[in-house]
């Protein structure tokens, strides 16, 4: 009979425990969406008919974008109207959970970027501000840099 208090006694602390407990982040409105206020890709304007050779070779740096969870910014390496090399500049990393999903979803994104060779990547995830924040840098330095 004391084991059977016991462990009623256990189990309810242990389930009050888990539901006082607050996640990382909430999921935003829309089930993990971005609020239509935080960071969001702009609507890419690169795109195969608007490639030209005529662009200047160069690296270029994209604006950094302020996310729920930090900075994003990235610069980019251009190559005949070509996207060549995305690199991060900054990601967030102010815990150890950010950099994990800093880890995981940046060279994903850097890999669909030079794939797409634009920012109209798909976000990864489980990583949808950092994701958003990516797109955005890019398409600032890919619209410095005229491709």
């Amino acid at each position: 009979m004391r084991r059977a208090v016991l462990t009623a006694a256990s189990t309810s602390a242990l389930v009050v425990l888990l539901l006082t407990l607050k996640p990382h982040h909430d999921t935003g409105p829309a089930g993990g969406e971005p609020p239509t206020d935080a960071a969001a890709p702009t609507p890419a304007t690169t795109g195969a008919t608007h490639r030209n050779t005529s662009h200047a070779n160069g690296t270029y740096t994209g604006a950094p974008i302020t996310t729920r969870y930090g900075t994003v910014q990235v610069a980019i390496t251009v190559k005949a109207g070509q996207l060549t090399a995305v690199k991060v500049l900054q990601a967030p990393s102010e815990n150890g959970r950010d950099r994990e999903i800093a880890g995981f979803a940046l060279p994903r994104l850097t890999q669909e970027a030079l794939h797409a060779h634009s920012a109209r990547i798909d976000a990864v995830s489980g990583a949808s501000y950092t994701s958003a924040g990516y797109a955005r840098s890019l398409q600032s330095a890919l619209d410095k840099a005229g491709v």
